[in-house]
């Protein structure tokens, strides 16, 4: 009988004494082996998750158990419980102390406004989320309900949660029909689109309990914030929580895209025509230095001069490339500029060949 590749080499003799065992080992073929060593690494990416399991079904009898007492609660009554629980959180508690009382409060809230129950099932899922795991569900399993679980607890503390969607119309569409549901209890919601990027209401919305949005929203504005020369021109207000919806596509497939930030394409044409015809004045050796070797163009102080008195203004090249600090208009251009003067465009692109033998001289 063929040993299965997949079952461990103890079971086998391996590790036993057995020579024979040793043997055959060594004497596998590549593909069985490569298919055991798959079998022990996805062995061990699952280690633990039994326990997570038991961990989490743990906690659904006891959020059971206050149900009965929150459907005798008034409307006011249960929503009192948000108010409750922050002061539960400035006398010391911490977010997993109130887990059980905030899940069996939204599944309430949830049913009252929304009309829908939160399942045992749904509990555990929303307990792995606030706790920073992956929870996978397939669609129609009620993905949407899960999040308002943990977002709700989180959104307690103040400090502002991000609810991470893959497009407009789902943040959209989340902020509005499960935002029923954290509104009913007191926590403000936020929303952040493309179609709107005033500082003044994006801060508006980050400063909200919780807040929706798609990756590349929350992805660009993390960006101008680094950007940002003032701290009163920042929007998001620090990083606490996330709940990231179909985490594979934004964190492995849309990451392999990077998000870029550039000016206006007609604005950076002329900038380059311009610094296009300053570069035409500039002495090699004296305003500028050549890598060969590296290929690269460096502008001198003296060079730096020149280009400032020819534009007029100090502003846009003073700070050299190696002096930290947020990017300087023009200065991508410039150093394009001179690199095609000297001819040392990157290696590989279209006319290669051609620049080595047409080379144009100082």
């Amino acid at each position: 009988m063929t040993p299965d590749p997949r079952e461990p080499d103890h079971d086998r003799g391996i590790g036993q004494g057995s020579a024979r065992g040793v043997a055959e080992y060594h004497q596998r073929p590549p593909a069985p082996r490569l298919a055991y060593l798959m079998g022990v690494l996805d062995k061990l990416l699952r280690v633990g998750e039994g326990r997570k399991l038991k961990a989490l079904q743990g906690l659904v009898p006891d959020i059971n158990s206050r149900e009965a007492e929150l459907q005798k609660l008034s409307d006011a009554d249960l929503r009192a419980r948000t108010g409750d629980m922050r002061q539960q959180l400035d006398n010391g508690a911490d977010l997993d102390d109130l887990l059980l009382d905030a899940f069996a409060v939204v599944r309430e809230a949830a049913s009252r406004t929304i009309g829908q129950r939160h399942y045992d099932v749904q509990m555990m899922g929303g307990a792995a989320l606030h706790f920073g795991w992956v929870a996978e569900m397939k669609t129609g399993e009620g993905k949407t309900l899960v999040s308002t679980l943990p977002a709700y607890l989180n959104g307690v503390s103040g400090k502002g949660v991000h609810v991470i969607t893959v497009n407009d119309y789902l943040a959209r569409r989340d902020a509005e029909w499960m935002g029923r549901v954290h509104g009913w209890l007191g926590l403000t919601i936020g929303l952040i689109l493309p179609d709107n990027n005033d500082p003044a209401f994006k801060r508006a919305q980050y400063a909200c309990d919780i807040t929706y949005g798609t990756n590349n929203e929350f992805g660009f504005d993390y960006l101008r914030d680094n950007m940002a020369t003032t701290k009163e021109a920042k929007t998001q207000r620090g990083h606490a929580f996330a709940i990231v919806d179909e985490v594979d596509s934004i964190l492995i497939d849309e990451a392999r895209t990077p998000l870029i930030i550039s000016g206006k394409v007609a604005d950076a044409a002329q900038l380059y025509y311009k610094f296009a015809s300053i570069v035409r004045g500039l002495k090699r050796d004296v305003d500028y230095d050549v890598d060969e070797e590296k290929r690269n163009v460096a502008p001198t102080d003296e060079g730096i001069t020149r280009v400032e008195a020819a534009l007029g203004s100090r502003e846009p090249v003073r700070r050299r490339p190696t002096e930290p600090g947020p990017p300087v208009p023009g200065r991508a251009q410039g150093q394009g500029a001179l690199q095609a003067r000297q001819g040392l465009h990157h290696p590989g692109r279209r006319g290669e060949d051609r620049r080595r033998v047409h080379r144009p001289h100082p």
